[in-house]
């Protein structure tokens, strides 16, 4: 939904003029947006993970108040637990993010590539993982009620 929209938004401001207008314009934009995010997936959040030892998972937060859940939940794009448990700046993440964009420079239109494709795409990934994160922290439990009570990240509970 979100590439929808972003799609969407670069069609109303003729971003990446090179695709043009109409379904075919929207259609290339939003193609090109869901290559990003596929790239993006799985580079920053399998490939660089495992050869970094980081977790990509979100670890739902629920307790505090909502501006401190939401904060949390958006650092979360930036930041990850690594192998040892421990919180670490989320290179996977945003080397991902970078690499995603790098390859992105292959299918955008030739007038629009260089380091500023790269860059804004970096961040158009880690803005669209800060609202996937937003989402799970505040809509996703209440569509599952019938959750564990334990906390799965919690490894001193020595519960999976």
């Amino acid at each position: 939904m979100l590439i929808g929209v972003t799609a969407g938004i670069q069609q109303s401001q003729n971003t990446f003029g090179g695709y043009g207008q109409g379904a075919e314009g929207y259609a290339k934009r939003y193609g090109a947006g869901f290559a990003d995010f596929l790239t993006s997936t799985y580079i920053g959040g399998a490939i660089l993970p495992s050869l970094l030892k980081q977790d990509p998972r979100y670890f739902y937060k629920g307790t505090g108040s909502k501006r401190s859940r939401a904060l949390y939940a958006m650092a979360n794009s930036v930041i990850c637990k690594g192998d040892n448990g421990r919180w670490q700046p989320g290179y996977s993440a945003i080397f991902g993010s970078i690499i995603a964009g790098s390859i992105s420079n292959a299918y955008y239109p030739p007038n629009d590539r260089g380091a500023s494709l790269v860059f804004e795409n970096a961040a158009i990934g880690i803005g669209i993982t800060a609202a996937a994160n937003l989402f799970q922290e505040f809509v996703v439990k209440k569509l599952t009620p019938n959750l564990p009570k334990h906390d799965p990240a919690d490894a001193t509970t020595g519960t999976p």
